[in-house]
């Protein structure tokens, strides 16, 4: 397969931003007066936006008002510490490079609200050509739903025939398959490769550069 564009999800696949979430996220517990949490806890918060990592963060019985605020001050610590250790994983920029030389269009949908993920892609990734986040209150409904990732497709040109799409994330597989696209689930990332493929993961990578032999592969 020569895909016309490969898109990328953005925490645990392009991007190891688990320290600074993890920094955000307990900065607002902090100030808001709620126990910590470790990083192995927030790296299973992850993946469903920030409302949702928020939301598991605090305790259950939290209420909605409180929610919506403490989510709102966890975007902004977030975005006011988004590079105290975050870092491309090994091999990502190769990676995009060697898909950029091929002609193979690169793009970013995450669940990661969208002014923070195109801060960090303007700052790492100047030469992909599309970014998506999260931004529900435009009507476009976040992973697992597939509207991210087609509206991205359609701003690129790209078929579901000519498209792959990568992630660490069973949310990933799932995103993936209702858009009608081929995944390539990666295991550096904030899931296992069991869970991966009890979601129905069929491509695993163990490395970036096994993102060009799989689509070799393929």
């Amino acid at each position: 397969m020569t895909p016309k564009a490969v898109i990328f999800d953005l925490d645990g696949t392009l991007l190891d931003t688990l320290s600074d979430l993890t920094y955000a996220v307990n900065v607002t517990l902090e100030r808001r007066g709620y126990p910590t949490r470790t990083s192995a806890e927030v790296r299973s918060f992850i993946g469903d936006g920030a409302e949702m990592l928020i939301r598991r963060a605090l305790p259950a019985v939290t209420d909605e008002a409180e929610v919506k605020a403490a989510t709102a001050e966890y975007k902004q610590i977030y975005l006011d510490n988004l590079l105290r250790e975050t870092a491309p994983y090994a091999g990502i920029p190769e990676m995009l490079a060697e898909l950029k030389r091929r002609g193979i269009k690169s793009a970013v949908v995450s669940n990661k609200y969208y002014k923070s993920t195109k801060e960090l892609c303007d700052i790492f990734f100047k030469d992909i050509d599309g970014v998506m986040g999260e931004m529900e209150e435009c009507g476009i409904k976040r992973k697992p739903a597939p509207d991210m990732l087609l509206r991205v497709m359609d701003e690129l040109g790209a078929a579901p025939e000519n498209t792959l799409y990568s992630g660490d994330s069973d949310v990933d597989v799932i995103t993936a398959g209702r858009a009608g696209v081929k995944c390539i689930s990666v295991t550096w990332g904030f899931q296992d490769e069991d869970r991966l493929r009890s979601a129905g993961a069929e491509y695993v990578a163990h490395h970036p550069s096994e993102i060009i032999s799989i689509i070799d592969s393929i």
